[in-house]
């Protein structure tokens, strides 16, 4: 018998790393701030996630400035949005078979 969580990765377990990729997934480019904004998140742990993901190769990081203002995006890979699409799979699973 399967596992119905066996698609359900632990890299998306946090809420701001399932939040982050959630709007990685629908953007091509989002920079810090706007994570931070639609995230309620203090700098330095949305900043932990972000390098989470990006040491697991699922985000890729933009370091640019614009003016004289550093200003750091982020995109989903395609690495990355294979696993968060897989994990979105498994939560469908688990939902449509938990009463069986």
């Amino acid at each position: 018998m399967k596992n119905i969580i066996d698609n359900l990765s632990k890299l998306f377990e946090s809420r701001l790393r399932l939040g982050i990729m959630a709007i990685l997934m629908v953007n091509d480019w989002v920079d810090f701030n706007t994570l931070k904004e639609h995230l309620n998140a203090s700098d330095g742990n949305l900043a932990s996630h972000l390098k989470a993901l990006e040491k697991h190769e699922l985000i890729i990081v933009s370091k640019q400035f614009v003016g004289r203002k550093p200003k750091t995006t982020y995109q989903a890979t395609g690495l990355g949005r294979q696993l968060f699409q897989k994990h979105l799979d498994g939560l469908n699973n688990l939902i449509q078979n938990i009463n069986t």
